[in-house]
């Protein structure tokens, strides 16, 4: 009988380890394990994801290959320019149509952390205004997100941005999604990226 239960205690504290286990999203190298989808430009130097706006001027994304659902994912970023991008949750793209929620990444007084619903409801929260002031324009900083169910919290440098719930988000199923928005004259970094599953 001992002999059980101290199988059972084996097997479950390996099931939570696998289950904690982090993972890299983007290897440093290139765009492995990724997918791109417009004419927009994502390429990587000295070990760094650059997302650049193209001669289109277009929206642009990478996408993960694989979907996730509950999760935490840790990255850090680095605006030039105007900067508007973004990183998606259980998202999906047709063309440069994407289905699902943005955590917003803008430049300052432009609710980065805030929670957007491309092609449907648009603005779900944003962040309260004094927040802004955590996030370092032209600067490498740190975002958080955590999706569990329904519900989204996001950070900037350690301060919580958001913590929102909603039914349609806990019933989404996608990728994670980097963003360039259109307009041009758009570059942003990114390193770091690694999530894991919840």
């Amino acid at each position: 009988m001992k002999k059980v239960i101290l199988v059972a205690l084996l097997l479950v504290g390996m099931q939570t380890v696998h289950a904690q286990k982090k993972e890299k999203l983007f290897n440093g190298k290139d765009l492995t394990g990724w997918t791109v989808y417009g004419t927009e430009k994502w390429y990587v130097e000295k070990g760094v994801l650059v997302s650049e706006s193209g001669p289109d001027k277009g929206y642009g994304y990478l996408g993960t290959t694989a979907q996730y659902d509950d999760f935490e994912v840790d990255l850090e970023f680095k605006q030039e320019a105007n900067g508007n991008s973004g990183v998606f949750i259980r998202s999906t793209v047709d063309g440069t149509k994407v289905s699902g929620w943005q955590v917003e990444v803008a430049p300052p007084g432009n609710d980065t952390g805030g929670i957007y619903e491309s092609y449907g409801r648009g603005w779900l929260i944003k962040p309260d205004p004094e927040k802004d002031k955590a996030l370092k324009f032209g600067e490498w900083n740190k975002m958080k997100i955590v999706v569990k169910g329904d519900r989204v919290t996001s950070y900037v440098n350690g301060v919580e941005m958001v913590n929102y719930a909603d039914e349609k988000i806990g019933s989404g199923k996608g990728g994670v999604l980097l963003q360039i928005h259109d307009g041009g004259g758009i570059k942003v970094y990114w390193r770091n990226i690694v999530l894991k599953k919840l």
